[in-house]
């Protein structure tokens, strides 16, 4: 895509564009935009994940609350090369606020590690919409009893456990385990990491005896373990959650101070205006406030927040920076 120098211009362009998005009389004279036909909300993973679970939520949340004029969202689900073949639909998009895509922390976690053959700056993240729980969890009739049984397992043995992770190596719930193995001790390098296209898939696969170990978010795992078939033996999150993850200790509890927080919210195509990125803006802070969004995030364990374009834009930054450094102490790149 865009060479280096390119981007940097892009960043700087972004961040004057956001001064002037938030004061708001400086676009006084702009007609306000509005969609005028259906919306395409490419999808970049399988069904049966929380990426497709959080990206039909919107859709539904958009037309049930008729925030996009009376027209249709349509969810397409693209799975296939860590998410490039969404990023280049929504390339080739260009200008068009018709289309809509996920912005992840695992798609960030994929430009680092060199999975997804994309740069993210090119694009505009438009709002985040929820902060996700990550959880290890295990069959409910595995012999591994806790977190710290695994990591004493795996210190003595890289090899020895498979963990599945969805969709690829060197995403985020790749680092999402390495982060804690790596500072328990473990040799990360070693670990036999099996990817499935999914997260619905690898859960699959640990509950029928085809992998050991399972790190996904709390939309695939939590109903899991309710209904009795899983058992989560610990968080990434920095604090214990509520309600079904209230009994879910943390790593930190377990004496590795090793957090793993992802973002999933909402992305536009490359070059479109500040009237675009406002009606978007608008619209999915309107979802975010809605009881049935709330209720679908909070159900599955995560937390639904809403952050704007400025603010998702600084995310980005500072995500990229913050998973080189994670990316280059771990030496989990992809393989």
């Amino acid at each position: 895509m865009n060479p280096q120098r390119s981007n940097r211009r892009q960043a700087l362009g972004w961040l004057a564009a956001g001064a002037a998005f938030l004061g708001r009389p400086q676009l006084a004279h702009a007609a306000p935009w509005a969609p005028t036909g259906n919306i395409t909300y490419n999808i970049g993973v399988a069904p049966g994940g929380s990426v497709d679970l959080y990206a039909r939520g919107i859709k539904n949340a958009l037309d049930t609350l008729k925030l996009v004029g009376g027209h249709t969202v349509l969810p397409l689900n693209k799975p296939g090369a860590a998410g490039l073949l969404v990023l280049q639909a929504m390339q080739k998009a260009r200008g068009d606020a018709h289309n809509l895509s996920t912005f992840h922390t695992g798609s960030i976690a994929g430009q680092v590690t060199g999975v997804l053959k994309a740069d993210l700056r090119e694009f505009v993240p438009v709002a985040m919409m929820v902060e996700e729980t990550t959880l290890v969890a295990v069959a409910a009739d595995s012999p591994l009893r806790s977190a710290t049984e695994i990591v004493d397992k795996l210190r003595q043995s890289p090899e020895s456990l498979k963990i599945a992770v969805a969709p690829l190596r060197g995403l985020n719930l790749h680092l999402a385990i390495a982060k804690p193995l790596k500072l328990a001790g473990v040799d990360v390098s070693r670990l036999t990491v099996v990817p499935f296209r999914s997260s619905g898939e690898s859960v699959t696969a640990v509950m029928g005896g085809h992998v050991d170990v399972v790190i996904a978010t709390g939309p695939t795992v939590t109903p899991l373990a309710q209904s009795g078939k899983l058992r989560m033996l610990a968080s990434c999150d920095p604090v214990r959650g509520k309600g079904p993850l209230a009994e879910v200790p943390t790593w930190r509890e377990l004496g590795i101070a090793a957090d793993y927080v992802s973002y999933n919210g909402v992305l536009l195509p490359p070059g479109v205006d500040a009237e675009q990125i406002r009606f978007w803006e608008n619209a999915l802070r309107q979802v975010a406030q809605s009881a049935d969004w709330r209720q679908l995030v909070e159900k599955s364990g995560n937390k639904p927040i809403f952050k704007g374009y400025v603010d998702s834009h600084r995310y980005l930054q500072s995500e990229l920076k913050d998973t080189q450094e994670l990316v280059a102490s771990l030496g989990a790149g992809a393989r």
